[in-house]
């Protein structure tokens, strides 16, 4: 795994928003043709994904698997953490709704809750995964999941710990969210494709801080 370290992160400057977004991503997450992160140093680009570091929060980047591929982001907060992944989608969108509907199927399946409600962005779920606490006990994992749709891109965060467990809809985890930049390029990819991401320079291993 690998975090930005602290030193690193740059202060907070005003954002410049290049294009106006309706509906309800109009304050964020944006589409790489709607917002420029050249005039925030706060911004960390991290290939398919851009971020905004804010105080409060590491940014983390886990591995996938044994290649070593990253696909996701997680911003971890003293009580509670965000898990962001980019997914290339059809310019007609809908994905979402099929993605939504395996992950109902899942949860069913591990034995958990699930709830979908209307939320901030549209349809999300609020599930609850069993686990095996420390303890050796019996307990639930509860998650938030939110699926946001842009042009052939879908940004799925999952909200953990305390932000699963008693969503809501601001905070500083959800403005992390909402300054996410979705770079999906013009490649020709199949939905669900997994939009990879890349280390940033100034990242530091797990074996760099040890």
């Amino acid at each position: 795994m690998a975090r930005l370290r602290k030193k690193d992160r740059p202060e907070e400057v005003p954002a410049d928003v290049v294009h106006v977004v309706e509906g309800v991503r109009h304050q964020g997450p944006w589409d790489a043709s709607e917002r420029s992160m050249d005039d925030d140093a706060a911004y960390v680009d991290l290939g398919a994904l851009r971020v905004r570091g804010r105080e409060g929060f590491e940014i983390q980047m886990p591995t996938d698997g044994e290649n070593d591929e990253i696909g996701s982001v997680v911003f971890v907060a003293e009580d509670a953490a965000v898990e962001l992944r980019a997914f290339a989608a059809t310019r007609s969108g809908g994905l979402w709704d099929e993605v939504r509907d395996d992950l109902i199927i899942e949860v069913e399946r591990l034995g958990g809750e699930c709830e979908q409600i209307d939320g901030l962005f549209g349809p999300e779920l609020h599930v609850k995964v069993p686990v095996e606490l420390p303890e050796g006990e019996g307990g639930f994992q509860p998650s938030r999941i939110v699926g946001i749709e842009g042009p052939r891109w879908l940004l799925r965060a999952t909200f953990l710990g305390d932000a699963g467990l008693n969503p809501v809809d601001e905070g500083l985890l959800m403005d992390a969210l909402r300054d996410v930049i979705v770079v999906r390029g013009n490649e020709a990819r199949i939905p669900r494709e997994a939009l990879l991401l890349t280390l940033p320079e100034n990242a530091a291993t797990a074996s760099d801080e040890e």
